[in-house]
């Protein structure tokens, strides 16, 4: 087993994998170029909401096995958990992962293994690490061995998952991926595959475009059941129950920092062949508008004078506080063009990000026409609709999640509208 790790960015991946390691008995020293995010973990203070985090990060710290700082420093491993997102254009941007591979480069010495934790288009460790680490002056794959192993958890579950699920390592060579195995095995129940390092980097990529494709088609269905006038959450519910079909629920978008961004990778790399990848990639992208089109609508068809339209979720899922290209912001930003009045609101995410953000109950639902639910949230599936009856002006309620009790909103004389289901438009 290591004797230190050396974890290069301190987000919602390496952070989690800094204390699992450190809470195993490991030297492990964080480095991020977020100053702030630094001072909070030194502090023992969260810079990100993850179920387990606090009390894991307070006895690594306790234990004197975390150390944070904005610089790396030497180690017997160097784990990159850097961002990887795209561009406006939608091309990969992989400066992150070559400037935090360039800053490790002086402190890498002979023996040492460098992981790629990101999930990054194929050939990333081959074109973008290598010509960075060859600058240590030591040869790759003898004296200095480097592996990809992306991670696969899911945010609100990351401890869990680090340990239970399998793993996917891709050595440089077969010594690299020995060595990575070998590491995880200090928490990782899960069984290890290993692999070369561009067939782990297109596996990741693999197994969220798979997601995204599946969503799109959903989404799909949710606007073809739209307008024939079916509910297309008992439909999918329904079809699910063939043995041979898994089916995903749509939503007003895709959000996060893997499916919304990972399909691009491959459009990139080929678009002549990544058709289907493309086409689910722009439908997905579309929800956002449809969903805006559809709120606002229902208002419209209403007559309600200046309406009030409250936006419930800003994270790009249940029960977190990630914002990372999160469709709800795509949806206030179309909102915002149809000039509605729209306040949003999220419990999860605490720091007021936004112009027309609130941390208030109050003012969240206080004379509120309608409440547009974007992410489901407990705190939001659990709300008491006699309550909130009390609280909004207007009762009407639009579920695009599929959350909520329909049987309960209506009992306390709400309209409830759901997305995929025009029965009651």
């Amino acid at each position: 087993m290591a004797q230190k790790i050396c974890v290069v960015g301190l987000g919602y991946i390496g952070l989690p994998t800094a204390v699992m390691f450190a809470n195993h008995g490991v030297r492990v020293h964080g480095m991020d170029i977020n100053e702030k995010a630094v001072n909070m973990i030194q502090n023992k203070q969260l810079h990100i909401e993850e179920n387990g985090l606090q009390e894991k990060l307070e006895q690594a710290i306790d234990d004197k096995l975390l150390t944070v700082s904005t610089s790396p420093e030497k180690a017997d491993v160097f784990i990159i958990a850097v961002p990887s997102p795209i561009r406006e254009d939608k091309t990969a941007n992989l400066e992150y992962v070559r400037k935090a591979t360039e800053s490790i480069v002086p402190f890498v010495e002979k023996g040492n293994l460098v992981i790629l934790e990101s999930t990054v288009p194929p050939k990333t460790v081959e074109n973008i690490m290598m010509p960075e680490l060859i600058k240590t002056g030591l040869e790759i794959g003898t004296e200095l061995f480097v592996s990809h192993s992306p991670e696969r958890v899911i945010p609100g579950k990351v401890f869990e998952e680090l340990v239970s699920n399998d793993r996917i390592v891709g050595g440089i060579n077969e010594e690299s991926s020995r060595m990575t195995t070998e590491l995880y095995r200090t928490f990782v129940k899960g069984t290890i595959h290993e692999t070369d390092a561009t067939t782990a980097e297109l596996v990741k990529v693999m197994e969220n475009t798979y997601r995204d494709v599946n969503i799109a088609f959903a989404n799909e269905l949710a606007k073809i059941a739209d307008k024939i006038g079916v509910n297309i959450w008992e439909a999918i519910r329904l079809a699910n129950f063939h043995p041979r079909v898994n089916i995903h629920m749509p939503g007003p978008g895709v959000g996060g920092h893997c499916i919304a961004v990972d399909p691009w990778f491959l459009v990139e790399l080929n678009p002549e062949l990544a058709k289907i990848i493309h086409l689910s990639r722009e439908t997905n992208d579309g929800m956002p508008q449809y969903t805006a089109d559809m709120a606002a609508s229902i208002l419209q068809a209403k007559q309600i004078k200046s309406p009030k339209l409250t936006v419930l979720g800003l994270a790009f899922k249940g029960n977190i506080d990630d914002m990372r290209e999160s469709p709800s912001l795509d949806v206030l930003r179309h909102l915002e063009e149809k000039t509605l009045d729209v306040t949003a609101y999220d419990p999860h995410i605490k720091e007021i990000q936004l112009k027309n953000q609130t941390a208030s109950v109050e003012e969240a639902y206080g004379h509120a026409d309608a409440l547009l639910i974007l992410t489901d949230h407990n705190v939001f599936k659990e709300m008491d609709p006699n309550e909130i009856a009390g609280m909004v002006r207007t009762k009407i309620v639009i579920d695009t999640k599929n959350c909520i009790s329909r049987d309960k909103w209506e009992a306390a004389g709400f309209e409830v509208y759901t997305l995929g289901d025009s029965k009651n438009r």
